[in-house]
């Protein structure tokens, strides 16, 4: 039997109660050039009696369910090695497919990319409002040069936290480093922004995937992983130029706008002040200001950034999140 052209990689822990409508998505668009692997990072729940179902009437799914739990960048990882593709499409374990999403990803896989990124439409958890048509604000596709990795960067780095829009090319996944990056909860930007690309990427501009906002697992860390995890792996992307780095970096002002945020969302409070900045070594002026924002009634910071981001009409996605933390 002829090795498949694309593995989907799927890494889940206790989804049961969305895999099953991800794999609906999927499975209808399957091909004999098309598989699905499932690895489960020791689900409590009953994703395997959900996944299961579905392997009993699709024999392209490979599921392999792991002893214990130990990380999403893990995880896929194994994904990765148990698939047989030439491509892995590293897909989200709650996300849907869009119609004709895999017969694009085949034929643009012809063409021999390094990289794909897809776009994106972002709804509510329960994909029955479109809160932003496109993640990436492009009409057209995108195809930048291997050696051309800061413009690439600088062009998805906004956007490609969300891995699901991530597929490469195995054999590159396979031989560049990865375990520096376990625990960064985004080893896919560690691979790609390692080096130049071997080949070309390409952006596909058309939104072919559906993602539940605000339904990451690791919401209730989203203070640690923005404010710390997230800066602090871009800065170890020493392919890029530091000036470029340091555009995404969190300046000051952006840093405590952010903590302000967070705040008015109920995600910072005198615990996060306590694990981040006490231990931190941090400046008495900034340790004094991240106090005074912590011991805020977290009700009348939302009402003051809520009032000014519909002021300066910007930031759809914190507006909504904002709305519904005042519900």
């Amino acid at each position: 039997m002829r090795a498949p052209l694309l593995s989907i990689c799927i890494a889940t822990y206790n989804r049961a109660q969305y895999i099953g409508e991800t794999l609906e998505s999927i499975i209808p668009q399957l091909t004999d050039e098309v598989e699905i692997v499932i690895v489960d990072g020791a689900s409590t729940d009953q994703t395997r009696d959900v996944v299961k179902s579905y392997t009993e009437v699709c024999k392209n799914i490979n599921y392999i369910q792991l002893p214990a739990k130990e990380g999403i960048d893990q995880d896929f990882c194994k994904a990765v090695e148990y698939a047989q593709g030439e491509y892995c499409w590293l897909f989200t374990d709650d996300d849907l497919l869009k119609p004709n999403a895999i017969s694009t990803v085949l034929n643009e896989i012809s063409k021999e990319y390094s990289l794909i990124v897809i776009n994106v439409q972002v709804m509510d958890k329960d994909i029955s409002k479109v809160l932003q048509p496109k993640l990436i604000p492009i009409d057209t596709n995108e195809i930048y040069d291997g050696s051309k990795l800061e413009q690439l960067f600088q062009r998805v780095i906004p956007y490609i936290s969300f891995i699901g829009c991530v597929v490469i090319n195995r054999a590159l996944w396979m031989q560049r480093e990865k375990k520096q990056y376990f625990g960064t909860e985004f080893i896919h930007v560690g691979v790609i922004f390692q080096a130049p690309l071997p080949a070309p990427a390409l952006i596909i501009a058309e939104p072919y995937i559906s993602i539940r906002y605000g339904n990451a697992q690791w919401t209730s860390r989203a203070f640690e992983i923005w404010m710390f995890k997230w800066p602090k792996l871009l800065y170890s992307l020493t392919s890029i130029s530091g000036k470029t780095r340091q555009r995404h970096q969190i300046t000051n002002p952006l840093r405590l706008m952010k903590i302000i945020i967070y705040r008015a969302l109920g995600a910072y409070s005198l615990k996060e002040y306590q694990k981040w900045f006490i231990p931190k070594g941090s400046s008495f002026p900034w340790k004094f200001v991240a106090l005074i924002i912590a011991i805020l009634p977290v009700s009348f910071v939302n009402l003051v950034v809520l009032s000014l981001l519909k002021m300066i009409k910007k930031q759809p996605l914190f507006i909504y999140d904002l709305e519904n933390n005042k519900k």
